[in-house]
């Protein structure tokens, strides 16, 4: 049978029909762009007819979401010299005429960087306040903005993958934002368009940071198996081959997931593993900002103190958090609230409640509003009630409590 025998058999091995294959590649059209994809069972006819040959660039895409592989592992080939050229001109004139103008530009690294130079601001931001519907928002935007310059002018493929991975990025960065706003439903909207958006990319960097958030995020609904699997596909990408930084943070963030599970020795192994990577990791070596900003010894014994804590390890999780708190860089200040809080969750377990509402109450008012700080402190609150009953220290912390609210208010 001629035309396109790739994508014919990819499509009998998902066991599609013509019009349920369009319709997930509408659907994938649509999270790309946020407009509804017109793909047709006749578009998917000409596809394996051969009569198109090479779809445009917004369809290619969706179709690697659909199949998890590129367009030429599909059976797609894409014309060269004037024939691209037409071709390109032919399929993306009516966006480019929106987006640049009567004249097409050439798309470079620059365009890129300069994406990179302002994502870097949200970064910064997140570190400060995280969990802000700004930051998500403001996020979201720039990944729109790196998927609009895909139709704004030509690009070779390498600038056309990096796009797409630097949209993925902030993608990531909008899931991060929400699973620290304790936004899930959101998050979870945010983790498929991201992974998507990876998949075109081929990069197996933003990929790791995708599935790692997502281990993440199933680990604070407590889904512990979700965030296995999840963690586990960031943990068997390339990237913790070739850059042990990449690797231990697999590790740290598995041993945090473990504590769910109530496997002590697991959690030890997982952290030990942890620890022997960081140490390997070259400190000079190029990485992107996102992982060289938030991930150091701090953060590992951040992990692990999380990890204890889910076990009911007070002890060591207290001592994971005074090492945590000593070494945490200035910009973190998120991070310490969270690890402030997670103190005192600690000395509380130990039956120190006195240190331990102390701690708490060192944690900075505008840190203490934060969506996930302000949930570990209300849970906080409600055992030290159950402990003190209705005594002098549960009407400390109450005072605290209702003095920080009003000071923020």
């Amino acid at each position: 049978m001629s035309g396109n025998r790739a994508l014919r058999q990819k499509e009998a091995d998902l066991g599609l029909t013509h019009a349920e294959l369009a319709r997930r590649v509408n659907l994938h059209i649509q999270e790309l762009t946020g407009k509804p994809g017109t793909v047709s069972e006749r578009t998917v006819h000409n596809w394996l007819t051969g009569t198109t040959r090479w779809p445009p660039a917004k369809i290619r895409f969706a179709l690697g979401a659909v199949f998890g592989c590129g367009p030429e592992h599909l059976g797609f080939l894409p014309p060269d010299g004037a024939v691209k050229r037409r071709a390109f001109l032919a399929s993306t004139a009516g966006t480019a005429m929106a987006v640049a103008g009567p004249a097409q530009r050439r798309i470079g690294v620059g365009d890129i960087q300069r994406l990179q130079a302002r994502f870097a601001d949200v970064i910064a931001r997140d570190h400060l306040h995280g969990g802000r519907k700004s930051i998500e928002a403001d996020a979201l935007a720039l990944a729109e903005e790196a998927i609009a310059l895909q139709q704004a002018g030509s690009a070779s493929q390498r600038v056309r993958g990096q796009l797409y991975a630097t949209a993925a990025a902030f993608t990531s960065s909008a899931m991060w934002a929400a699973i620290d706003g304790r936004r899930f439903d959101a998050a979870q909207d945010h983790h498929r368009r991201a992974s998507s958006l990876a998949a075109m990319s081929g990069d197996p960097t933003i990929a790791f940071r995708i599935w790692s958030h997502a281990g993440s995020m199933y680990r604070h609904l407590g889904r512990a198996i979700d965030a296995q699997a999840a963690n586990d596909v960031a943990r068997g990408l390339s990237i913790t081959r070739r850059d042990p930084l990449f690797a231990s943070l697999g590790h740290a963030r598995h041993a945090a997931i473990l504590g769910l599970t109530g496997d002590p020795n697991a959690v030890r192994r997982a952290i030990d593993r942890a620890q022997e990577a960081l140490g390997q990791a070259d400190p000079a070596a190029d990485r992107p900002t996102w992982i060289t900003i938030h991930y150091d010894q701090a953060e590992l014994d951040s992990l692990a103190l999380a990890a204890h804590l889910a076990l009911g390890s007070f002890e060591d999780a207290e001592a994971r958090a005074h090492r945590s708190l000593a070494a945490l860089r200035p910009h973190m200040k998120r991070s310490r609230g969270i690890t402030t809080a997670r103190l005192a969750r600690a000395q509380l377990g130990q039956g120190d409640i006195d240190h331990a509402i102390h701690t708490a109450m060192s944690v900075a008012a505008d840190q203490a509003t934060h969506p996930r700080i302000a949930g570990m402190l209300a849970s906080f609150g409600r055992s030290v009630h159950e402990l003190a009953g209705a005594g002098g220290n549960a009407r400390t912390w109450d005072q605290w409590a209702y003095d920080t609210r009003r000071s923020i208010a």
